[in-house]
C-alpha cells in the first residue's frame, strides 16, 4: 500500500529543482554569464540581471529569468550572487546610490549574499558588517582560472566568511568550481585572489624579457617556450598566456583597467599591513605605462608590448618581427 512516499528515484525534475535555492545573479559580463549558465544547467532556477541586458540573451535561451532591478531580484531570492568589475560596484550594488536602494536593503532575513567579484578586503568586512544586521549571511568568494574555466565550471574559489554558511553552499560553489578553498575571516578571500593576481602580473612582466633574450639571441621562439616550460622557470603564464603574445592579440579577456585596479587593491593591503610590495609597487608602474599608452581597455599583456617596443623586437615565432616603436598592430 502506497502512503504517498515519493521514491528518490521518482523525483521529478520540477520537484528537484524545488529543493534548490533560488539564486539571484547579479553581473553577467565575461566571468558572471558562463557562471550563470552553469547554474542553470544544474538545475538551479536563476533570475538575472546586468545594466546591459543584452548580456543576459544566452541565459533566457538556456532557463534563466530576467529580473527588472536589483529590488526585484534580490528580494525573490534565497542567494545573491554577484560577479562585478571592483569595489566601487560592488559597493553601489550591494548599499546602494543616492538614488537607488542596494541588495543588502532588499533581502529578506536568512538570505545569503555571495560576492565573487575581485574586491578590497575591508569592503568585505564593511559589507559583512552591514549585512549581519539584517539577518543576512555574507560570504566573499573571489574566483580564478579565467573565462574557460569558468565555461567549464573548473574554477578556483577562494572562501572567505563563516564557515557554516560556507559548506551549507558547497553545492553550488561546486557547481561553479572544482577547487573550493575556505581561507578564514572575512577579507581573506579578497587578499588570497589579489596576491594570485599579483604574482600573475609579475609573471607577465617577466615573461616577456626571457621570450625577448632568446629572440634576441637567434633561438627559435618555440623552442625557447619550450626550454621555459620544461625548467624551474615554468609558471602559469607561461603555460597560459605565451600564445596570446605570438598571435599578438595580448590576451583580451582581461584589460589593463583591471590589471592596475587589482594592483592598486594588493599595494593597499601591504600598506594596511604596515610594509612595501617591492615588485608589487614597480609592477603597478609598469602596467599603468602600458595603460597611458594604449589604453585603459588594452589586452592586460600590453605590458609585454612596452618592452617589445623598447627593444624594436616584436615576439613572433621563429626569431620575432622588426618593430618600428610605433606600431600598435
Amino acid at each position: 500500500m502506497s502512503l504517498g512516499v515519493t521514491a528518490p528515484g521518482d523525483r521529478t525534475a520540477a520537484q528537484a529543482a524545488s529543493d534548490k535555492p533560488r539564486i539571484f545573479f547579479v553581473g553577467v559580463g565575461n566571468m558572471g554569464n558562463p557562471m550563470a549558465a552553469n547554474l542553470v544547467k544544474a538545475g538551479y532556477a536563476v533570475a538575472v540581471f546586468d545594466l546591459v541586458r543584452d548580456k543576459a540573451d544566452n541565459l533566457l535561451k538556456l532557463g534563466a529569468s530576467w529580473a527588472d532591478s536589483l529590488i526585484a531580484g534580490a528580494t525573490a531570492a534565497d542567494v545573491v550572487i554577484a560577479s562585478l568589475p571592483g569595489p566601487r560596484q560592488v559597493k553601489e550594488a550591494m548599499l546602494g546610490t543616492p538614488n537607488d536602494a542596494g541588495i543588502l536593503a532588499a533581502v529578506r532575513p536568512g538570505t545569503t549574499v555571495i560576492d565573487t567579484s575581485t574586491s578590497a578586503a575591508d569592503l568585505v568586512r564593511e559589507l559583512v558588517e552591514h549585512a549581519g544586521k539584517r539577518g543576512v549571511d555574507f560570504l566573499e568568494a573571489p574566483v580564478t582560472n579565467a573565462i574557460d574555466a569558468a565555461a567549464a565550471g573548473k574554477l578556483t574559489i577562494f572562501v572567505g566568511g563563516d564557515k557554516a554558511c560556507y559548506e551549507k553552499h558547497l553545492p553550488i560553489f561546486k557547481t561553479l568550481g572544482e577547487k573550493i578553498l575556505h581561507v578564514g575571516a572575512p577579507g581573506n578571500g579578497a587578499t588570497v585572489k589579489l596576491l594570485t593576481n599579483l604574482l600573475w602580473f609579475v609573471s607577465a612582466a617577466a615573461i616577456g624579457e626571457g621570450l625577448m633574450l632568446g629572440a634576441k639571441a637567434g633561438v627559435p621562439l618555440d623552442t625557447v617556450w619550450e626550454a621555459i616550460r620544461s625548467s624551474a622557470g615554468n609558471s602559469w603564464v607561461a603555460e597560459h598566456d605565451v600564445p596570446s603574445i605570438f598571435a599578438g592579440h595580448y590576451d583580451p579577456s582581461f584589460s589593463l583597467e583591471l590589471c592596475c585596479k587589482d594592483l592598486g587593491l594588493v599595494n593597499d593591503i601591504a600598506k594596511a599591513q604596515g610594509h612595501t610590495l617591492v615588485m608589487g609597487s614597480f609592477v603597478k608602474t609598469l602596467f599603468e605605462e602600458a595603460k597611458a599608452r594604449y589604453g585603459a581597455g588594452a589586452a592586460e599583456l600590453h605590458v609585454v608590448r612596452l618592452l617589445e617596443e623598447r627593444a624594436g623586437l616584436f615576439l613572433r615565432p621563429p626569431h620575432g618581427v622588426p618593430s618600428d616603436g610605433q606600431s600598435n598592430a
